[in-house]
């Protein structure tokens, strides 16, 4: 019993030395005083006045992903995978303070245990407008490049792992009371061997002191492949609108926020004429206190995911969604966070109305892009 005892005290003790020495950072509203490197701060300046620039940067991530699943909605799996993420470019400042980037480079992933039969690659390479608070990009453009996460009931996290890149267009404006954006992801350019595929969604959200409004719309249209294959187009429509508060001036945790919001969901098969309806109620609630916090989503509606069984193209959000009563705990460390790092683990507590199902993820991001920007702290791939 001493020994154990002595175990503990000392993995508390270690702990509170890492802490003390900045291996778990803490990203509140009061943050801790940095010191500013003067000549490296000079060099920027410099670096950003300049005409022409040329551009690089390397993203990786690494993520360990192990599902205890027992549902009739999902599967057991684990996911083990590497993706380097490589990009050169050039960025140009225009008389009126406009800057225009252009943006090439590849995502590599692979399986980890696999071979080069089980590596993809995923090309990157866009047109990026920023002037004003205003952004247009135009090519093919890393999700990581979106204001706000994908919500889970609308991208399933195995599809945020091996899907990389919006494939079309993504806008967007933000400012003091909150953004909008606008992004046209082309999933599948149609072949006989390959769907014709593509999702639009806006969304936004109004800030004011400690008040949230925010809503979506969504569509994801699946058609099918070019003659002599046929298959029967369907498409996956949403509305979503939600309030909520910050509370996270107000109380000795470093965030706390609380949102509720209402779906309205609409799923047809035209080659039958049949069409779906169903709503329901969102609750999430999301605490950080240091380099601890904790997410809880609660869904309570009907089947947001009605024609998954008829083909799962047509829906992109987590199966779990199909279920009429669904609750999802995140209970999240990240380990080292910096503006170039990202490592946290989160055990994942998923019930579905019949039995409680857990997910343990480990993942590490890196972005070499992320050392000259030291006024944030790196994204993750699920940005909790």
């Amino acid at each position: 019993m001493k020994r154990h005892y002595l175990i503990i005290f000392s993995l508390i003790w270690t702990s509170w030395l890492f802490a003390e020495e900045g291996f778990w950072t803490r990203y509140n509203k009061n943050p801790r005083p940095t010191e500013t490197d003067t000549l490296f701060e000079a060099k920027q300046a410099q670096l950003e006045a300049k005409k022409v620039r040329f551009l690089y940067n390397v993203d990786f991530a690494t993520y360990f992903d192990n599902r205890e699943y027992h549902a009739p909605y999902q599967i057991p799996q684990t996911f083990f995978n590497f993706r380097l993420s490589p990009t050169v470019g050039i960025g140009i400042r225009d008389n009126i303070g406009g800057r225009h980037e252009l943006i090439a480079g590849v995502s590599y992933t692979q399986k980890l245990g696999g071979n080069w039969k089980d590596v993809q690659f995923d090309p990157i390479a866009f047109y990026h407008f920023r002037y004003n608070g205003f952004d247009v990009g135009l090519g093919a453009i890393p999700y990581t490049r979106r204001i706000a996460p994908m919500p889970e009931w609308l991208m399933y996290d195995s599809l945020v792992y091996m899907h990389p890149n919006i494939q079309g267009a993504l806008m967007m404006h933000q400012g003091r009371w909150g953004y909008v954006e606008f992004m046209c992801d082309w999933r599948g350019s149609q072949t006989t061997e390959r769907r014709e595929m593509f999702r639009l969604l806006v969304d936004g959200q109004f800030r004011y002191k400690w008040l949230m409004i925010g809503g979506l719309a969504h569509l994801n249209h699946k058609a099918g492949f070019a003659e002599p294959n046929y298959e029967a187009v369907m498409d996956d429509i949403h509305l979503n609108a939600d309030l909520g508060v910050n509370l996270s001036s107000y109380t000795p945790l470093d965030s706390l926020t609380i949102r509720a919001g209402y779906i309205f969901g609409w799923e047809r098969d035209r080659e039958c004429d049949e069409s779906f309806y169903n709503h329901g109620l969102l609750i999430e609630l999301y605490a950080n206190w240091w380099f601890l916090g904790l997410k809880n989503t609660f869904y309570y509606g009907g089947n947001l995911q009605p024609l998954r069984t008829r083909n799962a193209f047509v829906a992109l959000g987590d199966p779990f969604y199909q279920s009429p009563i669904y609750n999802r705990t995140d209970i999240f460390a990240y380990l080292y966070r910096n503006s170039f790092v990202n490592v946290y683990f989160s055990w994942n507590m998923h019930y579905d109305g019949n039995r409680l199902q857990h997910q343990q993820q480990l993942i590490a991001c890196f972005s070499l892009d992320g050392i000259y920007h030291k006024d944030h702290l790196l994204r993750g791939l699920f940005d909790k």
